[in-house]
């Protein structure tokens, strides 16, 4: 008899947890029906792979800044082969090589979300200065300072080692020409998921530098996608990425009770690019309530 009661309890739960994820599927279906453009969703639960969520998750998208995440991470990569060190003061300067022809261009302040970083241009500043302000302000001239100095093939070939087989770095931003040619960085869904759960598993074992690129990712000061709605106990760290009709983030995030959980959020061909990140943070947020209201189960039990 009480093994008939488990039992009953047991299939009880599991009918509460598919009826939730099939609310979860269409509430996320009707928003995303009422905004023009194109959606890839990865999520994953940490603690409960039962939980997990996949749209479109192989879908190529243009990575825009979301690349600035596979630029750190193998610039900690060769700092660990003692390539480097972080704290090496470099050249900041302002001419790059377009991968096309090997034709010099400028980055231009007004097209950068961080204009400070050109009033040191003809100084020096540290990788890890230049990194930091490459994440937190998405700087458009850090990062092709730094991708010259690690070479985008390596990041590349680092994001494959990790399993993110359809991530290309091909270059740094702002080359037009190589724009002009379809020649992009790319990545999908599924791999900006992999790419961030290789810094966010949380065991005796995480290294420091695991931890140095979590807090990085977490003084993050564009906040309207995955944080937007959340409450402010939550801790996210992530990585917004935005050129023309498209918006995306990519991020773990940190449940005051220590659970976590990785989302990522990519789109394109976006007619309303306000309309489409508010769409986006409302769908950050209904993951969140899900990932909660599977906690109220587990207490219930």
């Amino acid at each position: 008899m009480k093994y008939y009661h488990c039992l009953l309890i047991l299939v009880w739960l599991f009918c509460c947890k598919l009826e939730h994820k099939e609310d979860l599927d269409l509430k996320i279906k009707l928003l995303l029906e009422q905004i023009e453009g194109d959606f890839a969703i990865a999520f994953q639960d940490l603690h409960r792979k039962e939980n997990n969520f996949f749209l479109n998750e192989n879908k190529k998208f243009h990575a825009a800044s979301t690349m600035k995440v596979p630029v750190m991470i193998e610039m900690y990569h060769q700092a660990s082969q003692g390539k480097f060190s972080l704290t090496d003061s470099i050249l900041v300067k302002n001419e790059f090589k377009s991968i096309v022809d090997q034709s010099s261009y400028e980055m231009n302040i007004k097209e950068d979300s961080e204009s400070s970083l050109y009033s040191q241009i003809g100084k020096k500043m540290t990788l890890f200065d230049l990194m930091y302000q490459m994440i937190i302000l998405s700087s458009n001239l850090a990062t092709n300072i730094l991708v010259e100095e690690i070479g985008s093939k390596n990041v590349t070939a680092s994001m494959k080692r990790l399993g993110a087989y359809n991530t290309e770095i091909l270059r740094g931003v702002e080359d037009q020409k190589a724009y002009d040619l379809g020649l992009n960085n790319v990545t999908t869904a599924k791999d900006l998921m992999t790419i961030l759960k290789s810094i966010a598993v949380a065991s005796s074992e995480i290294t420091k530098d695991q931890i140095a690129m979590i807090n990085v990712l977490k003084a993050q000061e564009f906040n309207d996608i995955i944080p937007r709605f959340l409450p402010l106990d939550v801790e996210v760290a992530h990585k917004t990425g935005s050129i023309t009709g498209s918006h995306h983030d990519a991020g773990i995030i940190y449940l005051p009770n220590g659970e976590i959980y990785i989302l990522v959020l990519l789109s394109k061909n976006l007619k309303d690019f306000n309309q489409g990140t508010l769409t986006l943070a409302k769908i950050s947020k209904l993951f969140y309530e899900h990932v909660t209201a599977f906690q109220v189960h587990s207490n219930k039990q």
